[in-house]
C-alpha cells in the first residue's frame, strides 16, 4: 500500500493530446521492439519461455533530440502534479512521474499492482525519485466504470489507495463489482462514511473525473490496459518489475543531466 500521497499544473486540452496520439501509438511499438519486451495481452500466456518479456538492457537508450523532445512534451502534457491528488502517490516535484492507465477488471493491471508497484514505491517513491499517478481508463463496460467511480469516491475520504489495492487483490469481474460488493470493499478499506461513499460514487463529479481520465487516454491513443508513461516514455503491459525499475532509473538520470545543464 502506498505510504505517501500528494499532486500542480492541470492537464492539457484533449485536442493537444490528440495531435500527438498517432505518433505515440507508433512510439509504443518502436520502444517495445527496442527494449526487447513483449506486450502483455489480456488473456495471454503467463510465465517464462522464449516469448516472455525481458528487462531492458542497462544504460539509458539513445534517441535523437526530436524524439526526446516529444517524450518531454508528452510528460508535460500528462503529468498533472496536482496538490492533494488522492489518485497519486509520491512527491509533487519528483523528477520522474509514472502515469498508469488501468481498468479494475484487467488481470494484468492487478498483477502490476500486486507485484511491481510495491517495489517501485519502496525503492523510488519513498526515496523521492518517483511519483505515480493513476488514471481510470475503463474499457470493459459498466462494471469497470462503477468500480472506477467507487475508487474515486474512496479518494474523497482519503482511502483511494486502500480500495484500489482491495479491488486488485484478486481479479474481480461482473457481479463481483456490483454496488453492494463495492460498499463492502470500501468498508474493509476503511472508508469512514459509507453513505457519502455511495453518494459520491453516483455523483456528477465522479462522472467528470472518469471522463477526464478517459479523454486523456483516448487522446493519447491508449488502446489496452495497463498502459504507462514514464516521463512521457510509453510502456505497454505488465512488464517485469525490472523493466519499470530500469525505465525509472533512466528517466531520473536524464532529469538530473537536464537539471545540471540548466545550471
Amino acid at each position: 500500500m502506498p505510504k505517501s500521497h500528494p499532486p500542480a499544473p492541470t492537464a492539457s486540452p484533449t485536442r493537444k493530446l490528440a495531435a500527438i496520439g498517432a505518433i505515440v501509438a507508433l512510439v509504443v511499438a518502436v520502444i517495445a521492439v527496442a527494449v526487447a519486451v513483449g506486450k502483455a495481452v489480456e488473456g495471454g500466456r503467463d510465465g517464462g519461455g522464449a516469448g516472455a518479456p525481458r528487462a531492458a538492457a542497462s544504460g539509458p537508450p539513445q534517441e535523437d533530440p526530436a524524439q526526446q523532445k516529444m517524450f518531454d512534451d508528452l510528460a508535460r502534457q500528462t503529468s498533472r502534479r496536482e496538490d492533494g491528488d488522492p489518485l497519486a502517490v509520491g512527491k509533487k516535484d519528483a523528477p520522474v512521474v509514472l502515469v498508469e492507465y488501468a481498468d479494475y477488471q484487467c488481470s494484468f493491471c492487478g498483477r502490476f499492482t500486486r507485484e511491481t508497484q510495491p517495489e517501485l514505491i519502496k525503492k523510488y517513491v519513498d526515496a523521492g525519485t518517483l511519483r505515480i499517478e493513476f488514471r481510470n481508463f475503463t474499457i470493459y463496460g459498466a462494471d469497470s466504470e462503477r468500480a472506477a467511480r467507487a475508487s474515486w469516491a474512496a479518494g474523497q475520504q482519503g482511502r483511494f489507495w486502500q480500495l484500489h489495492d482491495e479491488l486488485y487483490a484478486t481479479t474481480r469481474k461482473g457481479d463481483a463489482l456490483a454496488e453492494d460488493k463495492l460498499v463492502d470493499m470500501a468498508r474493509a478499506s476503511g472508508v469512514p462514511d459509507l453513505g457519502k461513499f455511495r453518494t459520491d460514487m453516483k455523483s456528477a463529479a465522479a462522472e467528470r473525473a472518469l471522463k477526464r481520465d478517459q479523454d486523456e487516454g483516448y487522446g493519447l491513443g491508449v488502446q489496452s490496459t495497463p498502459s504507462f508513461l514514464i516521463n512521457g516514455r510509453p510502456v505497454s503491459g505488465a512488464q517485469p518489475t525490472e523493466v519499470f525499475a530500469q525505465a525509472v532509473r533512466d528517466a531520473a538520470a536524464r532529469a538530473a543531466k537536464k537539471e545540471a545543464a540548466g545550471k
